[in-house]
């Protein structure tokens, strides 16, 4: 499976999804670590970690409060 990350309003509204799939989960992490302050810069509030079409986890791009 290609992996992805789909891209969210902090309401949950999907924005966009990852320019470009990954085949492991570990790369898909390393570019989400290289890439979330522009994510943020863009205003997407959250991200979701896909597995071909199923969920491995969310996660928000905010510091928690």
């Amino acid at each position: 499976m290609a992996w992805s990350w789909r891209l969210e309003k902090a309401d949950g509204r999907t924005v966009g999804m990852s320019e470009e799939t990954f085949s492991t989960q570990a790369d898909a992490e390393s570019w989400l670590g290289e890439n979330w302050r522009g994510l943020r810069a863009d205003e997407v509030d959250k991200v979701a970690l896909l597995d071909g079409e199923s969920l491995v986890y969310e996660m928000s791009l905010h510091d928690p409060e």
